[in-house]
């Protein structure tokens, strides 16, 4: 068993915080921070950061691809627009073929559109171009899921993008590094297994919890200093 680097996700998201904190400044005027969050968990972690940096809150609804009968494997992801990210080994997994990408693809289409409603009914799209975006999740995988929201993200105008992860996959992140203007990630175990085995609790995080915390931030339109990586980082 790996060991326990975190009790929760709300822990998790404070050392994140620190983290930022730590190796961010503050110059000069600019657009408020925007915190984009993968649902479900990684809200929990968002909504922290949000808090600790004085930014705004939303998700980016990204979706990953179920491996035939292993469900708890992604073979990739889907953006919200619809656009699919394969990890590398998918195609060598039996079942995976044209007829069951399809079939998956519309099921986790119908999925982000069943969330999208949801959540926007509660906290419309905030604006992404020209803003520092600081993108999380609990921790990282395969990566295909976060590929897929960085690419929306990009697509949206983001001035600049900072991959902000309690922890995740050593091989994985050196992929997510290359994609966006920054990486931060608090641990990358050398025999990462997956990653609610590095939490101490590692609850479901339920659709009702996501509609609360994005209730709580509401649409802000107040500027703040935009976060740029510090020279002396």
């Amino acid at each position: 068993m790996p060991d326990v680097m975190f009790l929760d996700r709300e822990q998790a998201g404070w050392l994140l915080v620190a983290r930022l904190r730590d190796r961010c400044r503050v110059p000069g005027a600019g657009a408020r921070p925007l915190v984009l969050a993968i649902p479900r968990g990684g809200v929990e972690v968002g909504a922290v950061l949000a808090r600790g940096l004085s930014a705004d809150l939303d998700v980016v609804l990204a979706r990953k691809l179920r491996a035939p009968g292993r469900p708890e494997l992604a073979v990739g992801a889907v953006s919200e627009e619809g656009e699919v990210v394969f990890n590398s080994f998918a195609r060598s997994l039996p079942g995976v073929d044209d007829a069951w990408i399809d079939t998956e693809r519309a099921l986790q289409m119908a999925e982000i559109a069943r969330r999208r409603a949801m959540f926007r009914a509660v906290r419309p799209q905030a604006p992404i171009a020209g803003r520092t975006v600081i993108l999380t999740d609990d921790g990282l995988a395969t990566g295909a899921t976060m590929i897929a929201a960085l690419r929306t993200v990009r697509a949206a105008g983001a001035e600049r993008i900072i991959v902000a992860l309690p922890v995740g996959s050593p091989e994985r992140l050196a992929t997510i590094e290359r994609l966006c203007d920054r990486l931060e990630c608090l641990e990358q175990p050398r025999d990462f297994i997956a990653v609610g085995q590095y939490y101490r609790s590692f609850e479901q995080v339920s659709d009702e919890r996501v509609v609360v915390l994005l209730r709580e931030f509401g649409v802000a339109s107040t500027p703040w200093p935009s976060l740029q990586a510090s020279a002396s980082a």
